[in-house]
């Protein structure tokens, strides 16, 4: 009897022995795979707004009179620090000797960084911060620039970085004056021949017209692709960013159209109206291309691309619009810095400058 007792008491111990040293590996385990290393943040570049930008009080009443004056305009330049847009329109457009020379001698540029807390008093009079003037205006993109006449009225504004060829054809528009004879989209857009010819396609484009009946009938948001014929950016956007398998991902999520924004293709709107691609294309304002513009189920217009972008931006304003973000953060900027940190926190590494993505 005592042996029995002592046997079952070491099968008893053995047993327990072994299950806590179970359980401790099991323990480890999940430690182990909840410790995910930290992605990296790649892409971010610095950049100083060029000397021979004016040195302002940020009261804009007084630079846009003493900018008339001079025979001048203001240009607002909104940034915001390690912004590798913002540095390629210094490094590139800024820093061309023609473009630099045109700017100096038709505008006086004032640099903003929409998360700065200087003092700004706007035409009119009204205090802000470079911040809360930022959001006021509702910027989206950096560099956002925004040309004011000799009124203090908005002549144009760019949303985004666009390359020298069309940041030239901007500095002609308000240099000239020519906001007071025709929207900048239709002096872009009357430029391109009215033609119909192929674009560069993509499996995902549907063959539908009547944009009213897609919204309608689908739980999709739409994304209309306006593209035009020999288009270097338009190129780029479907052999870098449309090929990369993430990006694919989010882009599969919408119902996506494609128009030739110079073509007298017949469509209807998301509101119903009937009109041609090239129409539609001037009434929304597009004056870049490749643009996106984004509507909801009802047919409204919630968010566009309209300059030069890479993949994780590009895939971004795609998440932004599907995740319907725009009703709780309005803000872009704020939305993409959470969704890098997100990406990061899973352990990939965020490129905001690339047209590679790491992660799924």
């Amino acid at each position: 009897m005592i042996y029995i007792a002592q046997t079952g008491q070491r099968f008893f111990h053995y047993r327990t022995t072994t299950l806590l040293l179970l359980l401790l590996v099991i323990s480890l385990q999940a430690g182990m795979a909840s410790e995910v290393t930290m992605g990296k943040f790649r892409g971010a570049i610095p950049s100083e707004k060029p000397d021979w930008f004016k040195e302002s009080f940020l009261e804009f009443e007084d630079d846009v009179a003493e900018a008339a004056a001079a025979g001048r305009r203001v240009m607002l330049y909104f940034h915001q620090d390690g912004c590798p847009y913002c540095s390629k329109l210094v490094e590139e457009n800024f820093a061309d000797p023609e473009l630099k020379a045109n700017i100096i001698k038709y505008f006086d540029g004032i640099s903003l960084n929409m998360w700065g807390d200087r003092e700004v008093v706007s035409v009119g009079g009204r205090d802000f911060t470079e911040k809360t003037f930022a959001e006021a205006l509702k910027v989206q993109y950096t560099p956002t620039l925004v040309f004011l006449d000799e009124n203090g009225k908005v002549a144009l504004r760019l949303n985004g970085y666009y390359p020298p060829a069309d940041f030239r054809a901007a500095l002609d528009y308000v240099s000239q004056k020519l906001e007071r004879k025709l929207s900048f989209s239709q002096y872009r857009l009357d430029k391109l021949a009215s033609v119909d010819g192929n674009l560069i396609d993509e499996d995902f484009f549907l063959d539908q017209a009547d944009l009213d009946k897609l919204v309608s009938s689908t739980n999709k948001p739409l994304a209309v692709y306006f593209e035009s014929l020999d288009c270097a950016e338009c190129k780029t956007m479907h052999e870098r960013i449309l090929t990369d398998e993430a990006t694919r991902k989010l882009v599969l999520q919408t119902s996506n159209v494609q128009f030739n924004v110079a073509s007298e293709q017949r469509l209807t709107t998301p509101a119903g109206k009937q009109t041609t691609a090239r129409q539609w294309a001037r009434d929304l304002g597009v004056d870049y291309t490749p643009s996106l513009i984004f509507f909801d189920q009802q047919g409204n217009e919630v968010m566009r691309i309209g300059a030069f972008m890479k993949t994780f931006h590009f895939q971004s304003v795609y998440a932004y619009v599907l995740e319907k973000a725009y009703l709780e953060e309005p803000e872009f900027q704020r939305y993409i810095s959470a969704r890098a940190d997100h990406i990061r926190e899973a352990g990939f590494d965020t490129d905001i400058w690339g047209y590679d993505s790491f992660h799924d």
